[in-house]
């Protein structure tokens, strides 16, 4: 089966039957992601006096409480309310179910070899994305497919499904790189990163703050925040999923929360 969408009058083509899964399975018994250092995701058997919630042990079903951190134990999708004092759920931020989006594969930069920015002092171990490695990537690409920007960052590998990043810092973006992006019109941004800053930032979470137009240093939104537009971290893109245009079926758990579990599934583009 081939479906057709349309996009600013233009019909391009879907095949429903060619998707990928990019996001981290979350496996509660065995290496998971990690990110800064938390506990990791556990699930335990509940009990309740002679009920037993696994089959295994004579229960009757298996039943089990799961504890996780939604942005730190795999893949998640988050609304501008994470770096709000303001309860902004992601449940009321996400309106594009289905979105045009261009996957990208960039290597990131060492910091000290760039004229791109970040507000705290890096060090000779840092490495950044910088605006020059994604405008080079979207030099080609439609301006219909650019709702979502999907960054494989290189080199890639299966690691990144278990990796714990606490033991080293990972790349980030500069701030040249963040305002390109928005520029460009992306409104979902989608990495395979644990955040789109340094993991030491002394709380600023600067390009959080220029991807949702929230002033330095401020809780706030106003009428200029892009509080539709949301952020998925801790993805994964196989090398067998080639740059270029996609349909994004982005799912997501539905919490009541800033952030939710998310499950980002790619459709091919047929020619």
């Amino acid at each position: 089966m081939i479906a057709s969408i349309e996009i600013n009058c233009q019909t391009y083509r879907i095949d429903p039957n060619e998707w990928f899964d990019i996001s981290i399975s979350l496996d509660f018994a065995g290496a998971q992601p990690n990110a800064f250092g938390v506990e990791s995701a556990t699930a335990n058997v509940c009990e309740a006096g002679s009920l037993i919630g696994d089959t295994r042990r004579g229960g009757s079903c298996n039943f089990e409480e799961y504890r996780f951190i939604t942005h730190c134990n795999g893949t998640h999708t988050e609304s501008v309310g994470h770096i709000t004092r303001k309860r902004i759920f992601l449940l009321d931020s996400l309106k594009d179910v289905f979105f045009p989006a261009t996957l990208i594969s960039v290597a990131p930069e060492n910091a000290a070899l760039t004229n791109d920015t970040y507000p705290v002092d890096l060090n000779e171990s840092d490495s950044m994305i910088t605006r020059k490695a994604i405008e080079n990537a979207l030099e080609n690409a439609g301006k219909d497919w650019l709702d979502g920007l999907i960054v494989r960052t290189l080199p890639n590998d299966d690691g990144k499904k278990t990796r714990r990043y606490a033991e080293s810092f990972p790349p980030f973006f500069s701030l040249e790189a963040m305002r390109f992006i928005k520029n460009r019109g992306v409104k979902h941004l989608l990495v395979d990163l644990p955040s789109l800053d340094r993991t030491d930032d002394e709380g600023q979470l600067a390009a959080h703050r220029i991807f949702w137009n929230v002033a330095p240093g401020s809780f706030e939104i106003d009428d200029t925040s892009f509080v539709s537009d949301t952020i998925t971290e801790l993805i994964f893109v196989p090398d067998a999923v080639l740059d270029g245009a996609y349909l994004v079926n982005l799912q997501i758990a539905p919490f009541v929360a800033d952030a939710a579990p998310s499950r980002p599934i790619l459709f091919k583009v047929v020619k």
